[in-house]
């Protein structure tokens, strides 16, 4: 699919606790990506919605919740991609396939959660399902156990992680203070987040609250077609590489650590694109927890295994560095509703690329990356965008 796909319009909720129900969000964001586009809604041949629910609401038919958007979405054909946190960059592969296969020449995807009228209790349960369910140590861990475990392991063999994992957490939120988007725009001191207080509590040692990413309501959208049909579009993004790397589930049947799956994802994606980490401008990784991002420098080439703090010290990651990592402040700051997640990171990497990125906008910026991962290192997917010129 090299170089064959483009975005040309996107849709994007704030996120946070937000009083609409999922319906609501889906049709904001379905009009907001359409109408930026500026393709007639008749003219959408598939639609296809990142969710991954895991009985966090009663919606279990959700991807037909699109077609209300608009009249003219009546009898589109509508499905939903799950694949855990990474169920919004599947929905984006599944409409990508469509386009490839001939099936479509205009296809629209969104990405969708509603998740804090749950307790806190209701959805680490519900995301512990993306977790392997037989074998019973694994099954009774839920997903910040799942990274505290990574942060534990990565202490014995590389040194303690704790400070790195701080710094990103600081990184990342100060970043969101320029995203109206994001979840919680609050910025924290290095002292806040490497401590732990009353405030910051250890909510699955070594983790922090500080290094755990928020539960949050949200939705994106993007509409995607030939990149050949791109020159009509006021602005499009070229999708020049889009890979998909699945590992076994069961962590004790591979070295989590090392992040294999990522790590062979990245390299996919840069041999399909024909580019290296040097000509990449900017990057949205999925930091669920701050340990995540550290081992995404790691595997995406940034730094030597056990040595990815060098990526901020050496200050490559910061809105002023070489490679920007999640301007938007990420999964951290910005919020993780997990079937809308992938969808907004490619959503603002158009934006970015299209110069319509406000204050989060890197001048410049011609090539982004984009990592979304489902479960621990399960579903990876990395994406290279570039703008497209006419």
């Amino acid at each position: 699919m090299t170089g064959k796909i483009s975005i040309v319009g996107s849709g994007h909720t704030k996120f946070g606790r937000l009083e609409a129900n999922l319906e609501e969000m889906i049709v904001e964001v379905v009009r907001e990506a359409v109408g930026d586009s500026g393709v007639d809604p008749a003219e959408i041949d598939a639609v296809f919605l990142g969710h991954f629910n895991s009985g966090m609401v009663s919606d279990g038919f959700a991807s037909s919740l699109i077609h209300q958007a608009y009249p003219e979405l009546r009898f589109t054909p509508a499905a939903r991609a799950e694949n855990a946190c990474a169920s919004g960059s599947a929905a984006i592969h599944a409409g990508m396939n469509a386009i490839d296969a001939g099936k479509a020449r205009a296809v629209l995807v969104v990405g969708a959660e509603k998740m804090t009228h749950r307790s806190t209790a209701d959805v680490t349960t519900a995301l512990a399902g993306a977790g392997y369910q037989n074998d019973a140590e694994e099954q009774a861990l839920s997903f910040p156990q799942v990274f505290g475990v990574a942060a534990r392991d990565y202490t014995e063999r590389h040194g303690s992680p704790l400070d790195a994992m701080a710094r990103i957490s600081v990184k990342n939120h100060a970043n969101a203070m320029k995203n109206p988007l994001a979840h919680m725009q609050k910025e924290f001191t290095f002292e806040e987040t490497s401590r732990v207080t009353n405030k910051n509590p250890e909510i699955a040692p070594p983790l922090r609250l500080t290094d755990c990413s928020l539960v949050t309501d949200g939705a994106a959208a993007v509409v995607l077609v030939p990149a050949a049909d791109a020159a009509r579009f006021e602005r499009s993004t070229r999708i020049r590489a889009a890979v998909h790397v699945s590992d076994l589930l069961p962590m004790k049947s591979r070295d989590f650590l090392a992040f294999e799956g990522p790590e062979r994802a990245f390299r996919m994606a840069f041999d399909e694109a024909g580019l290296t980490l040097g000509d990449v401008d900017f990057a949205e990784v999925h930091d669920c927890f701050t340990i995540a991002e550290l081992l995404t420098y790691e595997a995406m080439g940034l730094a030597p295994k056990g040595e990815g703090h060098r990526a901020l010290e050496e200050g490559t990651v910061y809105r002023e560095g070489r490679l920007p990592v999640n301007l938007s402040g990420g999964l951290k700051a910005k919020g993780h509703p997990v079937g809308a997640t992938g969808v907004s990171m490619h959503a603002l990497a158009h934006r970015q690329l299209t110069g319509r990125a406000g204050e989060m906008q890197k001048e410049g910026a011609g090539v982004g990356l984009v990592f979304n991962m489902g479960g621990s290192a399960v579903a990876n997917y990395v994406s290279i965008l570039e703008t497209q010129k006419a």
